[in-house]
Order: structure tokens, then C-alpha cells, then sequence
């Protein structure tokens, strides 16, 4: 090879090595490509409804678009196909970002027949190309697709006909929620800039419902309803308490329930005469047949203990040839001297003094209803 390479060579020099460097660099286009994609997620907001509770109205929505699309076909006579497209939890100002100048939202006040409206109403947004084409078939209109821009305005003809479209959609989401709660939708009023709507706090939680309706395979509309957090928390507290009532379990007006159950319960009863204590060494020499002098007469009363807090004052004996303890008086704690006037026991029960002797003393355990 000569020392000295002329111009054509060091062309064909850097095209070689320029074809080895797009090669190298190809599987690794590739590899970047397959690299998964991960959502982040924003610890300063979290959360606020747990994966079942999002399933539950994923379900429900789901159920919604079915019905909706058979409501739609029959009353509109248009070929129309609703499936969810996307449900997630977000912010509301997310939600009142993606309107355009001329957008119209509707408000919707949720009744609930046992407890009435709810302060928070929800907010749904129709595109405008979904409600022109429908308003179309209503009023006899071919098969044809109307198109419209994003910022479309309403004339006021056209905002008659969109109020009725609107109903027919609203009226309809009751159907959706009926397998687990009773629920009305009807709609308050239509906002024509909904920037200004104040019902909901900007910072709130609230779920955001995407439903995609596909116009005879012509065109893509879109649905989007947004509910507040503190609507859907009442929503699934009472769709929980139904759940719990109809396995048996109701938390309303069980106080006797409650003490059927305490009634049967089984606690321990300790009578005990008295207590001393003793050195090891005393301990250790103990033999068969020590007294031990427990510093109590023969007729002094014993303390009768319910677990381990002290309940009543009675005295050891005999019933029905086993030792016994007859309850003479209840023991009162001290914030409680003056609310009651004692207790006062059943002696008609047939009891014999125990014989003991002086300086001795017996623990009885017994176990009671």
C-alpha cells in the first residue's frame, strides 16, 4: 500500500467507513424503539380512589356506552357505535384546559331519590360535529356526516336542537348506574364559556370519562364528562353500605344485635381474699402443711375480679357442696361515686358459711355468663 493515497481512494475510504458507522448504528434504533414506556406518577397528588373503585365505574361507563348506542340508533335512526375510550383520574383544570373559546358544557345535577340533589353537579361536553349530525337525522336529515371545526359556535335554531340531543344523553346515564344505585341526571343549565364555570375549585379531584362515538365509520366524535371527586365519594359510600346490607350486615339500628352477642360472652371471675408478699428464701423452704398468714380474719370479704379490673365485694362459702363466693356489694370507682346506690345481691339462694381456718386464705376462679 502506498504511502501517499490519492483523492478517489480517500473518498471510497470515508464511504466505507462512513456505511460500517449506519450499520453499528441500526440495531440500537431498534433496542430504543422496543424500550417501554413508564406513566409517572405525581406523589405531591395523589390518588385519591383506589383500582376497585375505578374498575366499578369503568363498568358502569362501559355498560352506559351500550345503551347509549342502542338509544341513539332507535331514536335517531343513524348507525352509531359508543365505546369507552379512556377513564382516569385527574385535576379539574385539566379538564377545563381542553375547551375552545365557543365550547358549550352542560351542567348536571345528580339526584339521588332517598337524599335529593347533590351540591356538586358534573360537567359534559358533546363535539360539535356529534350533536349537528344528530340534530341532522332528527329533523329528517340523510345519512350524511356532518363536519364541523373544533371552535364552532351554536347558532340560537341550533342551540334549541342541541338541548334536546343533550337530554336524550343525560336521561340515559341513570340506565348505566341502575345495577347499583338509583340514580337521576338532569340537566341544569348550558354554559357557554366554561371557563367561568366556579362549581368546582380548580385543584380538585375529579374523574374524567372519554367516550368515542363512531358516525356510521365516517367520523370520530367525542364525549367527555367530567365528575368531582366529592360527588363520586358519596356515590360509593352508599353503593358500599347496599353491598354490606344485602350480605347480612347493616350498621343501622343493631344495638340489639350487639348485645345478643355480649350476652353470650364468656369472661373470667377471679375471687381473691387477699395477697402477701414473701422473700425467696421463704419461698424456698415452703413445705407441706405451712400456714402462710395472709394479715385477713376468716370473715373478711373477697374481691371478685371480672378480667383483670375489680367488680364486686363477696364472701367465700359453700353451694351446693362447691366453694363459692356470695357477691355482697358492688366496688364503684371513684367517677362514678353518686351515679349509683350499689348493688344489692339475690340471697335467696341456699349458701353455708365456709369453715376455715384463722390466718389461711383461698383463690377460687370461676368462669361465668
Amino acid at each position: 500500500m502506498p504511502d501517499v493515497l490519492s483523492q478517489s481512494q480517500i473518498d471510497e475510504l470515508l464511504k466505507s467507513m462512513k456505511a460500517e458507522q449506519k450499520d453499528s448504528a441500526a440495531p440500537v434504533q431498534q433496542k430504543e424503539v422496543k424500550k417501554e414506556k413508564y406513566n409517572k406518577y405525581d406523589f405531591y397528588s395523589p390518588r385519591k380512589f383506589t383500582k376497585e373503585k375505578i374498575k366499578l365505574l369503568r363498568s358502569i361507563y362501559e355498560n352506559y356506552a351500550r345503551i347509549l348506542t342502542s338509544q341513539i340508533n332507535g331514536i335517531f335512526r343513524t348507525m352509531v357505535d359508543v365505546t369507552l375510550l379512556e377513564l382516569r383520574e385527574s385535576r379539574y383544570y385539566e379538564y377545563e384546559n381542553s375547551f375552545h373559546e365557543n365550547d358549550c358544557m352542560t351542567i348536571i345535577d345528580t339526584i339521588l331519590p332517598e337524599k335529593g340533589k347533590h351540591n356538586v353537579p358534573m360537567m359534559l361536553y358533546v363535539t360539535p360535529g356529534l350533536t349537528i349530525t344528530l340534530a341532522n337525522h332528527m329533523l329528517g336529515g340523510g345519512d350524511q356526516v356532518i363536519q364541523t371545526e373544533e371552535n364552532y359556535r351554536y347558532s340560537d335554531v341550533e342551540m334549541a336542537l342541541y338541548k334536546r340531543v343533550i337530554e336524550y344523553i343525560i336521561n340515559t346515564m341513570g340506565d348505566g348506574f341502575s345495577n347499583y344505585i338509583n340514580l337521576q341526571f338532569r340537566a341544569q343549565r348550558v354554559e357557554e364559556n366554561p371557563s367561568m364555570v366556579q362549581e368546582v375549585g380548580l385543584d380538585e379531584t375529579v374523574v374524567l370519562i372519554t367516550l368515542n362515538v363512531d358516525v356510521s365509520g365516517l367520523s370520530s366524535e367525542r364525549i367527555r364528562i367530567c365528575i368531582p371527586g366529592t360527588l363520586l365519594e358519596q356515590i360509593f359510600r352508599i353503593i358500599d353500605n347496599r353491598k354490606h346490607i344485602a350480605r347480612g350486615f347493616s350498621y343501622e339500628n343493631n344495638s340489639d344485635l350487639i348485645m345478643n352477642h355480649l350476652r353470650v360472652t364468656n369472661f373470667r371471675m377471679t375471687a381473691q381474699l387477699g395477697t402477701i408478699k414473701l422473700d425467696m428464701n421463704d419461698l424456698m423452704n415452703l413445705q407441706v402443711g405451712d400456714v402462710i398468714d395472709m394479715n385477713q380474719s376468716r370473715n373478711s370479704m373477697a374481691t371478685v375480679f371480672v378480667g383483670e379490673k375489680p367488680w364486686f365485694k363477696g364472701r367465700m362459702g359453700i353451694h351446693k357442696k362447691n366453694i363459692a363466693v356470695r357477691i355482697e356489694e358492688r366496688i364503684i370507682p371513684e367517677n362514678e361515686k353518686g351515679l349509683e346506690s350499689g348493688f344489692k345481691p339475690d340471697r335467696s339462694n341456699e349458701y353455708d358459711s365456709a369453715e376455715q381456718s384463722d390466718g389461711t386464705a383461698a383463690d377460687v376462679t370461676r368462669t361465668g355468663e
